[in-house]
């Protein structure tokens, strides 16, 4: 997301930054081009105009023209207005202090608003929360079994008994306070415009549950569509916040850059993949970070934290700490850093990195090719690669789908680690502490 405005912006202040001293023209030159490089990442234009004044007024006062620094200065100052305009801090789901929380999930179809509904369930659960799926649908074909298979493997129940939505919605209020359920998450019907038949059925639900939040599941790909639909759903019934689906998928990100702007309503989560685990909190001062190319160390090593398993980690420290490093410890290492996502967004994280790896191919593959090639090897293969003979690696090669040189390549290169591991080890626990998240 943002990948084409961050480029743009990035080209932008590299020509402020050449300048010694900055006059009130390449300031104003400066933010034509900001403006311009905003609408094309299809920010609403009204939004465009007025973010640009305020970092203008902002940039042609005299301590920023008079500045030992001053393209670093105006950074500073986009920077700001960034984060105010994507929100200013992050918000999460309200919840009823007396009693069972309902959020009422709506949206146009295809927005994926049912998956977001299993994302939201799985987060709730694991933050200690007993959540309910309600699938209020039956409209669409399939749409009240899609939640069923969803909710299935994350132990989550999604209920569906009645004739109509309002009944659907009323009788899963009744089970949820039955059965000691404290948050009941409703996926209601999408349409594919907006039409006040929509609107009917969901002020009648609105109506019937009197839901805690609502929240609406746009998807970051359509633009200024998505923006559109989020005016058009809170004149109808007043949504508390937004869920941009897709972010993944969009470059632009100019959905993200104008809702809270036009709507007054925050975006709160965004969905960054398929997965049931890959739902995030929207934190405007990060976003604001990445758009700019300052990188994510926060998200990056709240991300390692949640994919590390604790015990593991234990292990390997005192692996490491007698020098010994495996395949198979090798191996452990790469499992939890699949976790944390695709090699391009970890790294797009890091400051600095993203930019130096712009549009060079970031090979995804490359770890299912290694976790092959590791999978191929006999146990003791893998506890010493040293016994690893010329026919061994043959056979290594077939096994896993690749070539001898990519073997040779793999064992080289867990050589010259193992040799570091050593290095480390004998420089004693101190080292150590910096080995603790995924290699």
């Amino acid at each position: 997301m943002f990948g084409d405005l961050s480029d743009r912006l990035d080209g932008i202040f590299k020509k402020l930054r050449g300048h010694g001293r900055l006059s009130e023209g390449n300031i104003k030159d400066a933010l034509k081009e900001v403006r311009r490089a905003l609408l094309e990442a299809d920010v609403n234009y009204k939004v465009a105009k007025k973010f640009i004044a305020g970092v203008e007024a902002e940039s042609l006062g005299e301590k920023v023209l008079s500045s030992v620094t001053p393209g670093q200065m105006i950074i500073k100052i986009v920077h700001g207005r960034l984060v105010s305009l994507l929100g200013g801090q992050s918000r999460e789901m309200a919840y009823n202090p007396r009693g069972l929380t309902i959020w009422m999930m709506v949206g146009l179809q295809g927005s994926g608003k049912t998956t977001a509904c299993a994302k939201l369930a799985l987060r709730t659960k694991r933050a200690g929360r007993k959540p309910l799926l309600v699938a209020a649908d039956v409209y669409r074909p399939a749409a009240k079994d899609q939640l069923k298979i969803l909710g299935k493997p994350l132990d989550i129940l999604a209920y569906s008994t009645g004739p109509d939505p309002v009944t659907i919605a009323t009788s899963a209020v009744e089970f949820a306070k039955e059965n000691e359920y404290d948050l009941l998450i409703l996926d209601t019907a999408g349409r594919l415009h907006i039409n006040e038949e929509l609107m009917d059925e969901l002020r009648r639900l609105q109506a019937a549950v009197k839901p805690t939040e609502i929240m609406l599941v746009a998807d970051a790909m359509t633009g200024q569509d998505a923006v559109k639909s989020a005016e058009e759903f809170n004149k109808a019934v007043g949504i508390d916040g937004v869920m941009l689906t897709k972010i993944d998928g969009d470059a632009r990100g100019g959905a993200a850059l104008s809702i809270l702007a036009v709507t007054g309503k925050p975006i709160k989560f965004v969905g960054t993949g398929e997965k049931p685990s890959d739902l995030e909190v929207f934190h405007p001062d990060r976003m604001a970070s990445r758009i700019l190319g300052m990188g994510d160390v926060v998200s990056l090593v709240e991300k390692a934290q949640a994919a590390v398993d604790a015990e593991k980690a234990a292990k390997l420290e005192e692996r490491l700490r007698k020098a010994e490093f495996t395949f198979e410890d090798f191996y452990d290492q790469l499992q939890q850093v699949k976790k944390m996502g695709s090699l391009e967004s970890i790294l797009g994280m890091i400051p600095g990195v993203g930019k130096a790896l712009k549009g060079l191919p970031v090979d995804d593959h490359a770890l299912v090719r290694i976790e092959a090639m590791i999978q191929s090897m006999t146990p003791g293969e893998r506890s010493n690669p040293s016994i690893i003979s010329g026919s061994r690696r043959k056979r290594i090669a077939r096994g896993s789908g690749n070539s001898i040189q990519d073997v040779n390549k793999l064992i080289k290169q867990f050589g010259e680690m193992q040799k570091m591991v050593k290095k480390i080890g004998r420089l004693g626990p101190k080292a150590l502490t910096r080995m603790k998240f995924p290699l």
